[in-house]
């Protein structure tokens, strides 16, 4: 299974492809039935086909979801959706700005000023056609617009601010993920919700321990608000001078395919309850 071309996985069906590829990343099969987290989100990008699901490959619906659960939330601003990024030139652009795909992952260019639309055109080559769905079976991808959007730049100019990333099972958060320097020197330091740090083995290396911050009650309750409907979502927030704003609901965090620390695997896993393959096979929601 190490050696299976990715070209031949491609046309794999979606069962076998995502069980080669799980063999590949984790260096076992998966468990049936699944037990860690990684597991877990490998079973949900295979089986589950909720609707409040789906949603969460598409950025606009996400937010649109998010205004909705709470309306008082600082959401960043669109400034801009298109396919073609030479109508940007049009756009009256602020200072610092953030272009990314409507229905990917991982693709985000941070730009100043009036666009370079040549300079755009290279960095967004391919992003219309991102292949989450055809490489790696995540699903909820399919269900996005393909579009490109651009939002407003949060913090000051010279800064990005640090990414939250909550992980909540059942309306709880049970771990917190700080991420800085994501577009140079990326760093990563685990908490417990009491702001306890985790020592653990992951690809990304380990930032510094920090104070909590001030705002960690509001981020631990926006986080809980938003993934309440959910056996499990990790919210992605903003901590902006002391205010919290919105980032991003995340299904598959790392897409189930990311090194990922085995006792934390073995822990996360087991607070993940997931729901019947009758429910997620009929398109239902169910009500927690």
């Amino acid at each position: 299974m190490e050696r299976v071309p990715p070209a031949v996985v491609r046309r794999l069906p979606l069962p076998a492809k995502r069980a080669v590829l799980y063999r590949q990343a984790h260096g076992r099969a998966p468990a049936r039935p699944p037990r860690t987290f990684t597991e877990k989100v490998n079973w949900r990008v295979v089986h589950d086909r909720r609707p409040l699901i789906g949603q969460l490959g598409d950025k606009l619906a996400m937010r649109q979801y998010a205004a909705a659960v709470l309306p008082s939330l600082r959401v960043p601003r669109v400034l801009w959706v298109g396919v073609d990024v030479a109508a940007l030139a049009r756009v009256d652009l602020p200072d610092r700005w953030v272009l990314k795909p409507n229905h990917g992952t991982m693709r985000v260019h941070v730009g100043t000023g009036r666009p370079d639309v040549d300079q755009l055109r290279w960095v967004t080559a391919g992003w219309l056609d991102e292949p989450l769905y055809r490489d790696r079976g995540e699903w909820v991808y399919r269900q996005a617009r393909r579009v490109l959007l651009v939002e407003e730049f949060l913090g000051p100019a010279d800064e990005v601010p640090a990414d939250h990333k909550l992980f909540v099972f059942d309306g709880r958060v049970r771990l917190v993920q700080v991420d800085t320097g994501r577009f140079g020197a990326h760093r990563r330091r685990l908490y417990t919700p009491d702001w306890t740090p985790l020592d653990v083995d992951e690809a990304v290396a380990p930032g510094p321990v920090t104070a909590p911050p001030a705002s960690l009650p509001q981020l631990t309750e926006v986080a809980e608000a938003l993934g309440a409907a959910f056996d499990f979502v990790r919210v992605d927030l903003y901590d902006v001078a002391g205010e919290v704003w919105f980032g991003e609901l995340t299904p598959y965090p790392g897409g189930g395919l990311d090194r990922f620390d085995p006792a934390l695997d073995v822990l996360l896993g087991s607070m993940w309850r997931l729901p019947p393959r009758s429910a997620v096979r009929a398109g239902q929601q169910l009500l927690r």
